[in-house]
């Protein structure tokens, strides 16, 4: 469906072409009648009138709101319940009657309507806890909501409800007390002490990817599918911290578990099958992709985060310092059991690589360039773990993580040159100049010395980009670009 601004503007030029005499009168008519020019001002008319409407709606609930706010003290238990639920009920009922009957600013008024509902739905809770007097931190309400706003989410298929799930599910995994995991979760503590809260915010990473993974394919979202590989990511690096105390060994599986899922991630088991959204997505399959290069790009920019960080001196030195906490004599090893699944996956996901990698019709450029980051992965759980377990090699492992730095830097500038990508070029860009600029920075030079530096860095990055992107208007007019693109 063409854009209503597209349209406007092809009749304007279709009108300019008529009275020229590029198009005759009977051309004219199969353009309008193709692209609808009749119903453009009566779209704009009754875009304006349903801007009055919601205008006048707002401003009436309004003045609702506030007359109930002054009554409410006076208001018996049973009237608020039922003004809530109403309220509630109505204005998804309202919503969703615009978004499926209607079209164009009448549909977008019920989509509006619907998360509107979502919004009502965590207030209505937060509400009843007090009226009941139910005791609950805060981040409970936003667990509960946000599960609440996901099964929106899969019985009307909107991606805005299942970005907001994940939002208030992410920052219903904070305390707001600056744990990620409140203080009742120790990894001492037995499980029948947990309160469900807990037990969900420790199964977060498994828990994510089951609600929210099928979720991205039934919506054919991609936003819901970066924001929940980054709430995977997070909650499982936030869940094993606490346990580097305990077991150092750990810390290598914390740093090279999450890019080597990612890397891995294969979305045929999701777009194949029998369940809904996978019969969904095998008819849609050609519209919208494949999830795993969203999986991979966050990969590269993991691990680029990831050697940035530990290519200082002072990172490995403080893993080198003895523990201030207190290890426990008693080990709860059920919370990582997402550990074990996930890790389980992704030997898994490897191995099917592998596999594929045998076959005579993969493409040996992909193949090659797993096996270096699977070799980068491999490199920095071993030296990692050697580092925390056997013995501490500060020196080595600095000069270890700066030499994988500057080969990642140096194969995504390579990629970008040789396929014309812009996000990859500069990526690679970014993280070489930040890095020699941090040395320059953390060195006891002189400030002239360090200000030349930067200007040379700015006048560097200036003609590298305007050379860049020069080559990439070359590199897409030469044929055999073109025809490698078609």
């Amino acid at each position: 469906m063409n854009s209503e601004k597209f349209r406007r503007q092809l009749r304007h030029e279709a009108e300019l072409w008529w009275t020229e005499g590029l198009i005759d009168a009977g051309q004219y008519q199969q353009l309008s009648e193709r692209y609808q020019f009749n119903t453009l001002d009566t779209a704009a008319r009754d875009r304006f009138v349903t801007l009055l409407i919601g205008l006048g709606s707002i401003l009436i609930g309004l003045g609702l709101i506030t007359f109930v706010a002054a009554n409410w003290q006076e208001l018996p238990r049973v009237a608020k319940v039922t003004l809530l639920l109403s309220l509630f009920i109505g204005v998804n009922i309202a919503g969703f009657y615009l978004w499926r009957r209607a079209h164009g600013a009448q549909q977008r008024i019920g989509h509006g309507l619907l998360l509107l509902g979502a919004l009502i739905l965590g207030a209505n809770m937060g509400l009843m806890g007090q009226m009941f007097h139910i005791n609950a931190p805060f981040n409970e309400l936003l667990l509960a909501w946000g599960v609440g706003v996901l099964a929106m989410s899969y019985s009307l298929r909107l991606t805005s409800l299942g970005v907001l799930s994940i939002l208030l599910i992410g920052l219903g995994y904070w305390d707001f007390g600056g744990n990620f995991i409140s203080p009742s979760w120790s990894i001492s503590s037995p499980l029948e002490e947990f309160p469900w809260s807990s037990l969900m915010r420790q199964h977060m990473p498994l828990l994510a990817s089951l609600m929210f993974v099928p979720l991205a394919y039934w919506c054919r979202s991609r936003w819901i599918f970066a924001l929940v590989a980054t709430l995977v990511v997070f909650s499982l690096e936030a869940n094993l911290s606490l346990y580097l105390h305990s077991a150092d060994w750990l810390l290598a599986i914390a740093l090279a578990l999450p890019p080597a899922l990612l890397w891995s991630y294969d979305d045929s088991f999701w777009v194949y099958g029998d369940l809904p959204w996978q019969r969904h997505q095998s008819q849609t399959s050609a519209a919208v992709g494949s999830f795993q290069p969203i999986a991979r790009n966050l990969a590269l920019f993991y691990l680029a985060v990831l050697f940035y960080i530990s290519s200082f001196y002072w990172f490995w030195h403080s893993l080198s310092q003895p523990s201030l906490v207190e290890q426990s004599t008693r080990f709860n090893w059920v919370p990582l059991l997402d550990i074990l699944i996930l890790s389980g996956l992704a030997l898994f996901e490897w191995w099917h690589l592998a596999l594929q990698a045998k076959k005579p019709s993969s493409a040996q450029r992909e193949n090659l360039t797993t096996i270096v980051i699977g070799i980068f992965i491999a490199i920095a759980a071993l030296t990692t773990f050697w580092h925390t377990s056997i013995t501490a090699i500060s020196v080595f492992a600095t000069f270890i993580f700066n030499v994988l730095l500057f080969l990642l830097a140096a194969g995504l500038i390579r990629e970008g040159l040789a396929q014309g990508k812009r996000r990859a070029f500069w990526g690679g860009m970014v993280l070489l100049t930040l890095r020699i600029l941090s040395w320059f920075v953390l060195s006891a030079t002189g400030l002239l010395f360090k200000s030349l530096v930067f200007m040379l860095c700015g006048v560097g990055v200036i003609a590298v980009g305007l050379w860049f992107e020069r080559y990439v208007r070359t590199l897409s007019h030469t044929p055999s670009r073109r025809g490698q693109q078609m």
